[in-house]
């Protein structure tokens, strides 16, 4: 597993590369917060919102994810450890006033970055939701009242948020 690459990979240079073409200026691979050991691929420090862009088989995929054929036992608690610490991850830095934005590694770059230049120019962040495929920038209001289906709240296992601005 040592050649799997944990920062630096196409698509997040890809979005980085729009995000940096409009404008945009911000840290890569740091953490957002110093007291976790956990890193943003992109981080609007200022801002306070922090960007993960998903590996499909390692962040668990609800589109692409296969269990593989092999070594079951190590793999599906390994993927299931790395939801554990998403949805983890995302509720600390969302309680911190963090604005969290998810996306998976399959999305089109040009899609991820011109969300991130919306949240990003926004006037007010609010949290992420990611429903299905796509990361979905909500108030705070919404995302507290929200009802989830099968995941929780930024969408880590596929959740769809019901509630309506």
């Amino acid at each position: 597993m040592q050649g799997n690459r944990s920062r630096d990979t196409s698509p997040e240079l890809a979005v980085r590369r729009l995000l940096h073409a409009a404008g945009l200026r911000y840290r890569v691979n740091i953490r957002p917060l110093k007291s976790l050991r956990r890193t943003a691929d992109v981080v609007f420090t200022r801002k306070k919102i922090a960007v993960f862009i998903d590996g499909c088989f390692w962040h668990g995929c609800p589109d692409h994810y296969v269990i593989p054929k092999t070594n079951v036992h190590y793999w599906s608690p390994k993927i299931e450890t790395n939801l554990a610490r998403d949805a983890d991850t995302s509720a600390q830095l969302r309680a911190a006033g963090w604005t969290v934005l998810r996306y998976w590694e399959h999305q089109a770059p040009a899609d991820v970055a011109e969300r991130v230049i919306e949240a990003v120019r926004s006037e007010s962040s609010g949290e992420a939701v990611r429903s299905g495929s796509e990361a979905v920038v909500v108030g705070p209001e919404l995302a507290a009242s929200a009802e989830l289906g099968d995941g929780e709240v930024d969408g880590v296992g596929g959740a769809q948020a019901v509630a309506s601005p």
